[in-house]
């Protein structure tokens, strides 16, 4: 049961162009199929890094970043990670604009606005390819992140509809053996000491 005035952001993020980096542009696309409640906005911010931190201070509750982050397990993992909320900004860089540092986008929104922040989560997914600081363009998924991204789907499918009753709440990924138990590994998010996989 959502409750009611619950507003909750379904953000993609990443290069479609850098290989496994498309991850959350893909799953937002695969939502088009499998659309989630109309009470959840869902929208693919790529590497429009102002656009998603404006779109933050907008009185959400809730917002899942979707993203490919390398944290050491195998590649098509799914992780879903809260991190600490941002600290006071003090030289804040603003996000570059062919690029998406989720960490620079919630110390920018924390910056820019007077209200608190939304809860974030990220649901992340292991990539395989990584493109080299030399390549300009790699286009395609590899095929674990590809086969994600319709478990992602699935763990939105499930996950929404516990944010939308209590936006507090720890939602259950769709198979939640690729998250639990496995140890913490590079977080992708230097926004704290602190995440975790759910």
């Amino acid at each position: 049961m959502t409750r009611a005035g619950t507003r909750l952001l379904v953000a993609g993020v990443g290069n479609i162009f850098l290989a496994d980096d498309a991850f959350g542009p893909e799953v937002i696309r695969a939502l088009d199929r499998r659309p989630l409640p109309p009470a959840v906005r869902v929208r693919d911010f790529g590497i429009r890094g102002m656009d998603l931190a404006y779109e933050l201070l907008d009185g959400y509750d809730t917002a899942v970043l979707v993203d490919a982050a390398a944290r050491g397990h195998r590649p098509g993992t799914l992780s879903l990670i809260e991190p600490d909320a941002p600290g006071p900004a003090t030289g804040l860089a603003p996000p570059e604009a062919h690029g998406m540092d989720p960490a620079r986008v919630l110390a920018l929104a924390s910056h820019l606005g007077d209200e608190p922040l939304p809860r974030v989560l990220v649901l992340a997914c292991e990539p395989e390819v990584r493109p080299r600081g030399d390549e300009d363009i790699l286009p395609g998924l590899s095929a674990p992140v590809r086969d994600a991204v319709e478990r992602a789907v699935a763990a939105l499918h499930t996950m929404v509809p516990v944010l939308l009753a209590d936006p507090a709440a720890t939602p259950p990924l769709s198979r939640p053996d690729e998250s639990a138990g496995l140890p913490p590994a590079g977080l992708p998010l230097p926004v704290g000491d602190g995440a975790e996989d759910r």
